[in-house]
């Protein structure tokens, strides 16, 4: 039997790319799943034993970021400027919110897809661990969380 249409080619996720503002060195190895979940409110109406349901509030899931750990501190600055704020001392939420893309690549560099994320700011900074008998890169982690995310094209 023919197959109808044309054939589908998937996206490869290991060519990405991340564009945050104000962060210099953006070329990471590794990032999570982009998430959100819609609240279901169910509503019985006068004893209905069928609920009324509508949507509810959206739940967005925090974005892991993994690199090799360098000599560049600007996630590492980042995340201690919200650390500041939050003490009490520092800046206003306008000064450490960025914006930030992930930018999905096909092989030749050519924009696939691109995933914003607005008012991103970390929540979690792991510096790596260190192991005497290990082959591997030190890997730094930092935790994101955002307001929301839109795919731009």
């Amino acid at each position: 039997m023919a197959v109808i249409g044309n054939p589908r080619s998937f996206h490869k996720k290991w060519k990405f790319v991340i564009e945050a503002d104000d962060v210099g060195h953006t070329g990471f190895q590794k990032c999570s799943e982009l998430s959100v979940e819609v609240a279901n409110v169910q509503y019985f109406e006068g004893g209905s034993l069928i609920p009324n349901k509508s949507p509810g509030r959206l739940t967005f899931a925090d974005v892991t970021l993994e690199r090799g750990a360098t000599q560049d501190r600007d996630l590492f600055d980042w995340f201690q400027d919200v650390a500041i704020t939050s003490s009490g001392l520092g800046l206003t939420d306008v000064n450490y919110k960025r914006n930030l893309d992930i930018v999905q690549q096909d092989r030749d560099g050519t924009t696939l897809r691109r995933w914003s994320l607005s008012r991103a700011w970390p929540v979690k900074f792991v510096a790596g661990d260190w192991d005497n008998e290990a082959d591997e890169n030190v890997i730094e982690q930092v935790t994101l969380t955002y307001d929301f995310f839109e795919l731009v094209q």
